[in-house]
């Protein structure tokens, strides 16, 4: 597998960063795990407007979806060649409707649906084109998932954005690479079932026994060393701070 930071920031833009948008290649397949805010117009160095197959989205808010909105536009409106033929879309219950009143002002109430095949996300396990997916339901005020990508052998695990729980662990046992939210500062920020500090990433990669660690969803008003180092602190293995245009081989 092939994995490419498309955004990593948290919350919101930084000035080198759009939001989360993560792009999984393997056998020629395009998914794209998430597509926060400014992640549609960074895609396309990495990829064609119209070569991806496939779109999960760990939860509905805006820094994790909200380009959906403007890839709506670029497949509905398309001018070379007709329409778009819907992409599969893996989101939680309510994906449509969140991004159809986001939108405002589709032609249809189920415009969203003659481009996108939405499919609701529950935890479980199903595939999706070459790729064998798990997701688990993590701690967050509104319904997130992480989830686990498996392809020949190997697998990328992705938390999404969560709170200490025990179901992201196991999601992470002995994964190759664990792209984990770290968005908090330790011994600053205290608010369970919300986000991850540096520290507890790698306190949680360590329980999994994940191979790397790689932080993201990191805002621009915290210090990404001071989390770097705390996951150090806890984690023996390679730690890295994602980036954007970064690409990994797993």
């Amino acid at each position: 597998m092939k994995l490419t930071v498309v955004g990593c920031s948290g919350s919101f833009p930084s000035a080198e960063s759009a939001c989360s948008s993560y792009l999984v290649e393997a056998d020629g397949f395009r998914l794209l795990l998430d597509m926060g805010n400014g992640a549609l117009g960074e895609l396309q160095r990495h990829c064609g407007l119209y070569d991806l197959d496939a779109i999960f989205l760990s939860h509905l808010h805006a820094d994790h979806c909200i380009d959906m909105c403007a890839y709506f536009v670029a497949r509905y409106y398309r001018h070379d060649g007709g329409r778009c033929a819907p992409i599969p879309v893996y989101g939680p219950e309510g994906t449509e409707h969140r991004l159809t009143t986001a939108y405002a002002d589709t032609p249809t109430a189920s415009s969203m649906s003659e481009v996108f095949d939405f499919h609701t996300v529950k935890p479980g396990s199903f595939d999706i084109g070459p790729f064998s997916v798990h997701t688990e339901r993590v701690s967050h005020p509104v319904e997130a998932y992480g989830i686990r990508v498996e392809h020949g052998g190997r697998s990328l695990t992705y938390s999404g954005d969560t709170g200490v729980c025990d179901r992201l662990d196991e999601l992470a046992r002995d994964t190759d690479l664990f792209l984990c939210e770290a968005a908090f500062t330790d011994g600053k920020e205290s608010i369970p079932d919300l986000h991850l500090n540096g520290r507890e990433a790698g306190e949680s990669a360590a329980r999994a026994g994940a191979r790397r660690l790689v932080l993201t969803h990191i805002p621009p008003w915290t210090d990404p060393q001071t989390n770097l180092a705390d996951a150090r602190a806890v984690y023996d293995g390679p730690v890295e701070l994602a980036r954007p245009r970064a690409t990994y081989g797993i």
